[in-house]
């Protein structure tokens, strides 16, 4: 049955063709055509270190400052797409992500490295990424579609990641990394048409209750002051450490251990596969269980694999099952993550507050990607990272559990009194 205006949050009768299938499928294309390029990174970074003679700090201080910026880019395009609508951002982050791929095709510094690969991508990705698309579904979906479509889009990164890592490796094998960067620069136009489906209404565009005119600095200063925020905040730093860690160095690290280049590839894009599966099943688990402990046992699990994973002989059978396990629990963090922020606090200023819980995402991952390229300049292995990457997991593990699943509890406003005589 077509989408009525109501179920869309208020959009004209004009955007009736844009059913909830509609919306989750577009959304999907976008949130594969925007992660599957960025998931390749990492093989980029031995033959442009090859070919220029950097060392793989290089490399990684730029990808750091791109997931650094894509997080503080974040709460802002956030703050923008939940007053003015998604389809502005949405269309802007994926210029601004194709003019970065073209530049990173030309780049032939570490500083120009870091202004391509780092700024241009990071803050394109800030405004294209499938985070503004989860948003954009807790405003547009109805609540029964909304846990899977949450899933769903999540899922869709990673399919994007599982068809982009082996693409990405032939384009390499085959016509070399010039040549790829255009491709995906191509790809990410197609971004902009997509996103129109997307459009949210302004805030202004339609009446809002009591609780959905709350100010952009009254809802900061309730989710700071607000314990089980803080905590999921914390606990989701984790998850952007090892992830992109993983994303930007796991391929030199097989290879390092006398694996081919391959290899690195089928791994992360099994990990894309398996978080599919993932994903998909958290987003249906979390109508089922509590959230906190969903969140504890996918940062716990991931611990415990990277343990087994760097403890005992590298094979291509270990690779692979340290894909699969890694791919299960990969951004199966994103659905409760976002559903947390929308059940505590509604989705008047959803993609402003997972903006900032992502920012916490985005620092640990520059930290994972920073740190991996600096130790293992100094020290020519990352077993350090790894174990603090494990560290941290098992933190995580622990922060998520106090968490209170429940709405905010805000002061209703009381009649006034009137004296009468």
């Amino acid at each position: 049955m077509a989408a009525t205006e109501g179920d869309l949050g208020g959009l004209p009768t004009a955007a009736i063709w844009r059913t909830p299938l509609v919306i989750i499928v577009c959304g999907c294309l976008i949130g594969m055509l925007t992660f599957g390029p960025r998931s390749t990174f990492g093989f980029f970074m031995q033959p442009m270190s090859r070919d220029f003679s950097w060392g793989r700090d290089v490399f990684g201080l730029a990808l750091a400052i791109q997931n650094l910026l894509w997080g503080m880019g974040q709460p802002i395009s956030g703050a923008i797409a939940d007053r003015f609508g998604s389809v502005r951002v949405i269309s802007i982050g994926a210029l601004m992500y194709a003019a970065g791929l073209i530049a990173m095709r030309h780049a032939a510094t570490p500083l120009s490295l870091d202004l391509s690969a780092g700024v241009l991508i990071g803050f394109g990705l800030s405004g294209c990424s499938f985070n503004l698309v989860l948003s954009a579904f807790g405003k547009l979906l109805p609540l029964q579609w909304r846990s899977l479509a949450l899933g769903a889009g999540t899922a869709a990164g990673s399919f994007g990641q599982f068809v982009f890592a082996p693409f990405g490796v032939a384009m390499l094998d085959n016509f070399g990394w010039q040549p790829a960067l255009m491709v995906f620069a191509g790809l990410m136009l197609l971004v902009v048409p997509l996103s129109l489906v997307l459009a949210t209404p302004p805030s202004t565009a339609r009446p809002m209750s009591v609780t959905e005119q709350q100010t952009f600095r009254h809802a900061l200063a309730e989710a700071f002051g607000h314990r089980s925020y803080v905590l999921l905040v914390l606990g989701f730093f984790t998850c952007g450490f090892q992830l992109a860690f993983i994303t930007v160095h796991l391929p030199a690290y097989l290879v390092d251990r006398g694996m081919a280049a391959q290899t690195g590839g089928w791994v992360i894009a099994t990990i894309g596969l398996f978080n599919i599966i993932g994903s998909l099943g958290v987003g249906w688990l979390q109508n089922r269980l509590p959230k906190r402990y969903i969140l504890s046992a996918i940062y716990f699990v991931r611990a415990m694999s990277i343990v087994a994973f760097i403890s005992f002989p590298i094979t291509t059978f270990s690779a692979i099952a340290f894909g699969v396990i890694t791919g299960l629990t990969w951004l199966s963090t994103v659905p409760p993550t976002s559903s947390l922020v929308a059940l505590m606090f509604g989705t008047r200023w959803l993609a402003t507050l997972y903006g900032f819980a992502f920012f916490s995402h985005q620092v640990g991952g520059f930290l994972g990607v920073l740190l991996g390229g600096i130790v293992f300049e100094k020290f020519g292995s990352y077993t350090s990272i790894w174990w603090l990457s494990v560290l941290f997991g098992v933190l995580s593990a622990l922060i998520n559990l106090p968490i209170v699943e429940a709405p905010v509890e805000r002061p209703v406003a009381q009649p006034a009194w009137t004296v009468q005589g």
